[in-house]
């Protein structure tokens, strides 16, 4: 088992910065490809951003490609997402998700793949 743990959402005013943080805990010795997803109220949850457990691979959705950054320190089991430029549509609950793999270059965007969720971070963005 594995447990996600986000933190670094809050309130923001558009065009502003934040960095969210997934810190694992658990079994994380073996290979996991990670992912930000968010979900608004009244929506479906949404693909934001994956990475390899190599960080050789990444895919972003084409709504934050290049104002979001995925990263991740396998040495401190924690995953970062530096969101810049946010904008009136990115406010959402931002979940972490880890899928158990024994790829070192694979990334999934499906949410259904994933097999561990974190309890997720509000962001809020005011105009």
């Amino acid at each position: 088992q594995v447990q996600l743990v986000e933190s670094g959402g809050g309130l923001v005013q558009a065009g502003g910065s934040l960095r969210l943080s997934c810190a694992a805990s658990g079994r994380t010795g073996s290979i996991y490809t990670m992912a930000w997803f968010r979900q608004a109220p009244g929506k479906e949850r949404e693909f934001v951003a994956a990475i390899s457990w190599s960080r050789y691979t990444t895919n972003y959705s084409g709504s934050v490609k290049g104002r979001f950054t995925i990263s991740r320190d396998n040495a401190k089991n924690t995953m970062y997402l530096q969101m810049n430029s946010l904008k009136p549509g990115d406010p959402a609950v931002y979940y972490c998700a880890a899928h158990s793999t024994l790829s070192f270059t694979t990334v999934k965007l499906d949410y259904r793949e994933y097999d561990y969720w974190g309890q997720g971070t509000q962001v809020t963005v005011s105009s």
